[in-house]
């Protein structure tokens, strides 16, 4: 009897899935400034940043989130929440910041407006001056800036310490006090009274939202205060009482630490620039 034959049996072949299509990776965002004056500005953030350019009209940059760093002639400013900066007509400049990074800025007309600076100039933001800008940014329709924006923009003194203010109902209204009368003598305690808080509620508000004591805030306050009546021709003893401070040495102990000059020195510099007042 002839033996069976067994014949191997085929194995079936499961049908190759098809091959999903490729994610894209996800696209950094590739707008780095909005301009309150008119069309976006787009700059693509690369490892080099935005390469070196120049503009034919003045512009004022702040960023309310994020940094930016912005570089010309050799030196580098940074642009942050607390400080801005004006870049006038035909400087040339370039600048580097995260993909994260909001920068508002206002554009001026070069033949309009006269810009006191002619280089990279950093500032100080007041709280008036965020307002503004944050307002402008907020508008459905932006419009181009006129002498209003460029009057409150350009009210900051170039020498100006950063000063942040408060976020805190009382602490603002202190701060708001204090920037109406610099040389207004009430300690933080008289405050916190006169506010009905506590001392240590008012020195703790001051610390956490502007990263700085009580007593280091209304000093900033009242040295760039100082700076405006120094560029009109005061006297250092004068300006020393109007600002608040009790002896004119301890106002040139502190003007001299935060500005690498005596204000009487300071003053003198200024007058060799044009427009400068002589003092007194």
């Amino acid at each position: 009897m002839a033996a069976d034959t067994l014949t191997p049996r085929r194995p079936q072949l499961r049908p190759t899935p098809p091959t999903p299509p490729a994610v894209p990776a996800p696209r950094r965002p590739d707008v780095f400034a909005t301009t309150t004056s008119g069309p976006a500005e787009r700059c693509v953030v690369t490892e080099s940043g935005h390469p070196p350019h120049l503009h034919t009209y003045h512009q004022f940059l702040y960023a309310p989130l994020g940094r930016v760093q912005v570089s010309a002639l050799d030196a580098t400013w940074p642009v942050e929440l607390t400080s801005g900066l004006w870049i006038p007509a035909g400087v040339t400049h370039s600048s580097r910041c995260s993909w994260d990074t909001m920068v508002l800025v206002e554009t001026f007309d070069a033949d309009r407006f006269a810009l006191p600076y002619h280089r990279l100039t950093p500032v100080s933001v007041t709280h008036e001056q965020k307002a503004l800008l944050l307002s402008r940014a907020r508008s459905p329709q932006p419009h181009p800036a006129g002498p209003d924006v460029f009057t409150t923009l350009s009210a900051t003194h170039p020498d100006a310490l950063p000063l942040p203010m408060p976020t805190s109902p009382t602490s603002v209204a202190v701060a708001e006090a204090l920037t109406r009368t610099p040389s207004d003598p009430r300690t933080a305690s008289e405050y916190a009274t006169d506010f009905y808080t506590s001392t240590t509620t008012l020195r703790r508000a001051f610390q956490a939202e502007t990263g700085m004591s009580f007593s280091e805030w209304r000093t900033r306050l009242r040295l760039n205060h100082a700076l405006d009546l120094l560029d009109q021709g005061q006297t250092v003893q004068t300006v020393s009482a109007q600002v608040g401070f009790t002896s004119t040495n301890g106002f040139i102990l502190a003007f001299r630490r935060y500005f690498a000059s005596t204000p009487g020195t300071y003053a003198r510099r200024n007058t060799e620039e044009p427009g400068g007042q002589p003092p007194k």
